[in-house]
């Protein structure tokens, strides 16, 4: 059967690529995603085909595939079947895998592993693109007239930005049961029964936001790994990520970047610098780091050919928006007839958000959590037809879902962590998106800001 392919175009572009992708996600009447990633500037728009992903399968559904099918598995083989099974050339899927998708990668299956029943992953292959580059806009689209179309779009200017913002105390709330939450990991530490756990807590924001303009205005204030903004399969969310879960490139080269210890960021230089020094003082926050750095490497280790895992860059500082961090890049390359989604098995849930090890520490955090995860500290993902995987952490985020919209943050809990230092720390990172978070009624301003693009 002769395979569909992307018309494209190319032309040229020079406006701010944070703000043209704002706009052209506020122009998007249903599902899209724009993703920020290797110095490129990425919106998808227009389910041609979705991949639903469940604990027994994937279906693939949409115009593109008449009449639906299912293929069987556990999620991410079954994902990796389905989508070679794409009739199109040249594809790329965007989309997001909830943090619960972790617990059937890890057998705990005692566990509530479907959040409300609801897909474990969620992917589309979208019916246009637009890839903003330094200098250039790449156009794809499966139907020849949406090129026109899609350099009108790029050419009606950015995304206007807005200088009002909520106030939002992310200190004021379910600050005891956090507190009693971290009390009870620092125990089951002590009996040995894990090493590291990451406790969160979720805050309301009760006013309705504008959620291209936060996103805009919190790619400003931050200084991510990766960003995102999104509709997609009942999720909304905008995010600045501090770090990758997983990036496999096709020549099989797989990264993870974890980032564990932290300490507030606020501009004045010297008590910025003061508590960077600090960082490095800190046996917890050492000891928390090199732990997860450990365990990156020993599950690259279980994919990749033994002699290629290492430690590229070890305990250097990445500033990211209200907090720095004690970052680390482990590297490997794949085993013969291993692909990039058994190292995104093999790394998913990311340490950072999970645990050492993982399986006790999810244990722990569905037993101490008030609530299902779902997107947070799961990932928001790209995925090539090339065999290219980009995924990024979700973390300082803002979501929103059937009506309801909030913030959530952890902290790195072992056995010499305190309540209060915990607590203190999720309140740091919570800020990197609450002091950003503008009102549906906002005034608009014209946006003068330029963004470079992450080029990592």
């Amino acid at each position: 059967m002769p395979q569909l392919a992307y018309r494209e175009r190319e032309v040229a572009f020079t406006a701010d690529p944070v703000a043209t992708a704002a706009h052209l996600a506020r122009n998007s009447p249903g599902a899209h995603l724009v993703y920020e990633g290797r110095g490129e500037m990425a919106w998808a728009d227009g389910d041609h085909l979705t991949l639903s992903v469940t604990a027994t399968g994937t279906t693939i559904s949409g115009p593109g595939a008449v009449p639906p099918s299912t293929t069987a598995g556990t999620p991410l083989e079954s994902l990796a079947e389905a989508l070679q099974r794409i009739p199109l050339r040249g594809w790329r899927a965007y989309g997001w895998a909830v943090f619960e998708l972790g617990y059937h990668l890890h057998d705990l299956h005692d566990l509530p592993a479907d959040p409300g029943g609801e897909a474990l992953a969620h992917l589309f292959v979208p019916a246009r693109e637009i890839r903003l580059r330094p200098g250039t806009a790449l156009l794809r689209a499966l139907d020849p007239a949406d090129l026109d179309r899609l350099e009108r779009l790029i050419g009606q200017g950015a995304e206007q930005s807005r200088h009002d913002r909520l106030t939002l105390d992310v200190d004021a709330h379910d600050g005891p049961a956090y507190r009693r939450a971290v009390t009870t990991a620092v125990a089951e530490i002590g009996l040995r029964r894990l090493d590291k756990v990451i406790l969160s807590r979720v805050v309301p924001v009760p006013d309705e936001i504008d959620l291209p303009a936060t996103y805009l205005a919190g790619r400003r204030g931050n200084q991510p790994a990766r960003s995102f903004l999104l509709r997609l399969g009942g999720w909304e969310a905008a995010g600045f990520s501090p770090e990758i879960v997983a990036r496999i490139d096709a020549d099989g080269v797989v990264l993870t970047q974890p980032l564990a210890g932290t300490r507030a960021l606020d501009g004045r230089r010297d008590l910025d610098d003061a508590r960077r020094q600090e960082l490095y003082r800190d046996a917890k926050e050492v000891y928390e780091h090199a732990i997860s750095v450990r365990l990156a490497a020993e599950e690259l280790a279980r994919v990749c050919t033994p002699d290629s895992v290492q430690v590229d860059d070890f305990m250097s500082i990445k500033e990211r928006g209200s907090v720095q961090h004690l970052a680390s890049q482990v590297s490997g390359r794949l085993t013969p007839g291993r692909t990039g989604w058994h190292a995104l098995a093999a790394l998913f849930p990311a340490v950072t958000a999970s645990g050492i090890p993982k399986a006790p520490a999810c244990d722990l955090i569905r037993r101490t959590e008030s609530e299902t995860r779902g997107l947070y500290s799961g990932a928001v993902l790209t995925a090539d037809a090339d065999g290219t995987i980009d995924a990024a952490l979700v973390l300082r985020s803002v979501f929103r879902r059937d009506g309801r919209t909030w913030l959530r943050a952890g902290a790195g809990v072992v056995q010499q962590s305190t309540p209060d230092r915990e607590f203190e720390e999720t309140c740091e990172k919570l800020r990197s998106v609450s002091l950003f978070l503008v009102p549906a009624t906002a005034v608009p301003v014209r946006d003068t800001a330029r963004h470079t693009l992450n080029p990592a």
